[in-house]
């Protein structure tokens, strides 16, 4: 038996895993409740533009980070965002396995290999080794490493408001 769906670019077919087709949110995003909040959070995201590094490493950093922290919903969101900046499904696929990537330049490792030690802080007694920042440090420079510190910040932040109140992935 063959079935034919058609799927709209910005309607995301429906899952079949079961927790996800019942998942409904605890509450709005709480960025949303407190007054103030989507703006100030929305000015944290853009203050990191144009800092030296490039948008498409933003797009990943923000990509991985959300895959550690299970973040569905900035998954989502984030490989739209990437692929409206004109990223490819290579490399976006890639990002979860970026050691093994033949897609993605040493700059971009580095900016991952950073992000990953920033946001597993409680898995190691040394979370950002030096030879992490090090290798970093190769491709950036100070007001660089500054913009990806701040940028993987944010992406813990709206990962934990969303992970915590259970925001639906495509609602938005």
């Amino acid at each position: 038996m063959t079935t034919e769906t058609t799927t709209h670019e910005f309607a995301p077919q429906a899952s079949t895993t079961p927790h996800l087709r019942t998942m409904q949110p605890r509450m709005k995003n709480p960025a949303m409740v407190v007054p103030g909040g989507v703006k100030a959070l929305a000015g944290l995201g853009q203050m990191v533009h144009g800092q030296g590094v490039p948008a498409s490493t933003l797009e990943l950093v923000h990509l991985r980070a959300s895959q550690i922290n299970g973040c569905g919903w900035c998954i989502e969101y984030g490989m739209r965002q990437a692929r409206k900046a004109g990223e490819s499904e290579d490399r976006l696929a890639s990002v979860a396995a970026w050691r093994e990537s033949p897609y993605l330049s040493e700059a971009e490792c580095a900016a991952l290999e950073l992000t990953e030690s920033i946001t597993r802080l409680a898995d190691s007694s040394d979370p950002v080794p030096d030879a992490v920042w090090e290798r970093a440090a190769e491709h950036y420079d100070e007001q660089a490493l500054a913009a990806l510190v701040l940028h993987v910040g944010v992406t813990n932040l709206y990962n934990r408001l969303n992970v915590t109140t259970r925001q639906v992935p495509g609602t938005w």
